[in-house]
């Protein structure tokens, strides 16, 4: 058997002549080919230039550039950030507060004090363990984990706020009046 068919190890059996529909044979009972095409349909790509390999998505992902990284590394808005902003999500940046969502740090807030692209965690202020000698060292928090509550607003972030604002960029949809 070929490393392809034993993937699928789908073959012709034999026809049902009564139906006259062939039937399939997979690891489990013999079906109707019909049904077994509609469970082993696979999604055809839409974009030929874009791999859909897991092997090429995952080096991609850890070697990408900084400038990549930063936008992967973006953190979901409070509700109240949300309602204002029209905006779902921005990449975290040093100075914005956030509250910990998930995991051992769960429920407390704080400053990001740094933004560790290199090992795609943030460190938050006061989530910190103590070492064996007496030194605290910060734990690192995947941006994910956590929910921006303050911005750190200048021009830059602004423009990227009002960039994505989701009501003033909605093309009106429904009724249009029709002028006289």
């Amino acid at each position: 058997m070929r490393r392809s068919e034993q993937f699928y190890a789908v073959s012709v059996r034999d026809t049902d002549f009564a139906a006259n529909v062939p039937k399939v044979h997979t690891n489990g009972p013999i079906r109707p080919a019909a049904i077994v095409n509609d469970v082993l349909k696979i999604k055809m790509k839409f974009n030929p230039d874009v791999s859909s390999s897991r092997r090429k998505a995952r080096k991609a992902h850890f070697s990408a550039p900084s400038s990549v990284r930063r936008k992967i590394m973006s953190s979901p808005l409070s509700k109240e950030l949300r309602t204002k902003y029209n905006t779902r999500s921005l990449p975290i940046r040093k100075d914005d507060e956030v509250r910990i969502v998930r995991g051992k740090y769960k429920g407390r807030e704080g400053k990001v004090t740094q933004v560790y692209r290199k090992k795609w965690v943030i460190h938050v202020d006061r989530v910190q363990r103590d070492k064996s000698n007496g030194a605290s060292v910060p734990i690192g928090v995947h941006p994910s984990k956590v929910v921006i509550t303050t911005i750190k607003l200048d021009k830059d972030r602004r423009a990227i706020l009002d960039r994505k604002d989701r009501k003033k960029n909605a093309q009106p949809t429904g009724d249009v009046e029709m002028a006289d």
